[in-house]
């Protein structure tokens, strides 16, 4: 069974055009794998959570009772490419399952709402956000190996609780990029052998096998995306991780939620001076986006 599809070109050489079209449903069944998976670890195997240190009561009076987590900018982000990325996997993929329509003009639309959405969104976290918040710190790796050595029954200390965001989102946030990326970057130049409103159809830019090795990828990173984004509605919807999608919604999430889950060394909030100032704090700190998030 071979993963590509290739043809001959003019000039007699073989050359692939694209991924074979039944690894959509490898995706598919890999994503719903990894759904019954989790669901049994989580059900017959995983031990209740346990983190080094204790807060304060003094600190934790001091904590807003909605802990800001994501300005309206963030939101928008999230949300507008989140729509462009369902249109771009819906009608890359649904015409190859037997539902056809014209779905290269919607495609390519949605794939440049997607491109500015992150090129605002690369600006917009450099220069406005905690940018090294998302990606993993030195304490996040001890802690994986504590969490992998206690699973195994050895002695560890427990780990510390998390910073604004968990190591598995961190990692998750790494896979979106490099499929994202691959998706865009070869997007932009396949829509030169397509007619659009930004440049001339220009087919020939690139040899046969260039353009095919780049649909190839174009396709790989496609089919990652729909795995990866069954995961990421899955956690979406588990009780466990609803307090972090409403914050998505309203922008804040609980202070129980976070004194639960989050350490206020690792992830600093303005605090109030009493609980009756909770409310206000919470928006200053929302208004000078001093929380924000991917």
């Amino acid at each position: 069974m071979d993963f590509l599809e290739r043809a001959t070109s003019p000039w007699g050489q073989l050359v692939p055009i694209h991924i074979a079209w039944f690894l959509i449903w490898v995706a598919v069944i890999a994503g719903f794998l990894f759904f019954i998976v989790h669901a049994a670890y989580l059900r017959y195997f995983a031990k209740p959570k346990e983190f080094a240190g204790t807060i304060s009561p003094a600190v934790a009076e001091r904590i807003p009772e909605h802990v800001p987590r994501h300005s309206l900018t963030a939101r928008m982000f999230h949300w507008i490419m989140a729509a462009s990325m369902f249109t771009l996997l819906f009608t890359a993929f649904l015409p190859k399952v037997g539902v056809q329509f014209p779905w290269v003009t919607y495609h390519w639309i949605a794939g440049v709402v997607l491109t500015a959405s992150i090129l605002f969104h690369i600006i917009h976290a450099s220069f406005f956000m905690d940018f090294w918040s998302i990606w993993p710190d030195r304490i996040d790796l001890r802690d994986a190996w504590r969490r992998m050595m206690r699973f195994a029954g050895k002695p560890e200390p427990p780990p510390d609780k998390f910073a604004k965001y968990p190591l598995e989102n961190k990692l998750y946030h790494g896979a979106i990029i490099a499929a994202g990326l691959s998706a865009i970057i070869t997007g932009v130049f396949m829509m030169f052998r397509v007619r659009t409103v930004f440049f001339p159809r220009n087919p020939y830019l690139f040899s046969d096998m260039t353009w095919g090795m780049m649909y190839v990828l174009h396709g790989l990173s496609g089919i990652g995306l729909i795995a990866l984004i069954m995961v990421h509605v899955y956690f979406g919807l588990r009780p466990e991780k609803r307090a972090i999608t409403k914050s998505m919604i309203f922008g804040w999430m609980s202070r129980d939620f976070y004194l639960e889950e989050h350490d206020p060394k690792r992830w600093v909030v303005e605090t109030s001076s009493s609980p009756s100032s909770s409310a206000s704090n919470s928006k200053g700190l929302e208004g000078r986006g001093l929380t924000d998030a991917v």
